[in-house]
């Protein structure tokens, strides 16, 4: 018996039913295996051409640009105006990272308090992500060493900084000594791999800041400290960070960095030096 008079007979002895439809189905299913075989290939290839069209039009993630801020906190910075320098300088540096448009960069922010105690004051995130920053209190002796190994920790960490991510910037600012066991923990801070690669910036505030500390700690040989004489050059140096920062993660290669550099002071207006 032929295979087209095979079928029809299948037909007339069910009538159109849906035996004999499932019927003629395994009979082409065994007769021809490849058809269904390549019913499947075929969905697959249509599958893999929408993903790879899909794909050319995909925005891929901007990398992160994290910038992790070390703030003296201890209660010599209630003195003067300086904490209150500080926190206007800081919130205004991150609102000014959240307007950053994040095409190529995502700015990140994070911040380490070191007053009485060292700790995570602002977790690293992106800028944009932060709806409102806790004021800092001055308060208590300067733990810089236990903030060193926040610092750190938060650096290897690759789930928090993953290897796609620019160059860190690390800024630390102190207007006085260290009162806990630091020089080791500096030391493995320093000495890590990623904070080698990161871009470090230093500021000493008043006259009784360690000066020779701040200065090992910033890598940039042509600017290796700022010195803050008042509230006002406070403002100056984050006004500088921010347009350091602000211009890299606009530029076609965020992991360069020029030369950090603080503008001159204005005119307008006379603040006390610190004493």
């Amino acid at each position: 018996m032929g295979w087209a008079k095979y079928l029809e007979d299948i037909v007339s002895r069910h009538n159109g039913t849906s035996m004999a439809q499932a019927q003629l189905q395994r009979e082409i299913d065994r007769r021809h295996p490849r058809d269904a075989a390549k019913m499947t290939i075929n969905q697959l290839a249509q599958r893999k051409q929408k993903m790879t069209s899909l794909k050319k039009f995909a925005v891929s993630a901007p990398r992160p640009l994290p910038v992790i801020v070390l703030a003296d906190a201890s209660g010599s910075m209630g003195e003067n105006g300086k904490i209150e320098a500080l926190n206007a300088s800081l919130k205004s540096m991150v609102a000014t990272f959240a307007k950053e448009s994040r095409l190529r960069a995502e700015i990140q922010v994070g911040l380490i308090t070191f007053g009485g105690k060292a700790q995570m004051h602002l977790p690293l995130v992106a800028a944009h992500s932060v709806t409102g920053l806790t004021e800092l209190l001055a308060d208590g002796v300067t733990p810089m060493g236990a903030a060193f190994d926040l610092a750190r920790q938060l650096l290897e960490d690759k789930d928090r900084i993953p290897s796609r991510a620019y160059r860190p910037v690390l800024i630390l600012l102190s207007d006085g000594q260290p009162t806990d066991d630091w020089e080791a923990p500096f030391k493995a801070l320093r000495e890590s791999e990623r904070a080698q690669k990161a871009t470090r910036i230093a500021m000493a505030i008043g006259p009784d800041a360690d000066e020779a500390m701040l200065r090992d700690f910033a890598n940039d040989k042509e600017a290796p400290i700022f010195k803050a004489h008042n509230a006002r050059d406070i403002h100056r140096f984050f006004r500088a960070v921010t347009m350091s920062v602000t211009t890299r993660s606009a530029s076609q290669n965020p992991d360069v960095v020029d030369t950090f550099v603080v503008p001159p002071p204005d005119d307008d207006g006379l603040d006390l030096d610190f004493q």
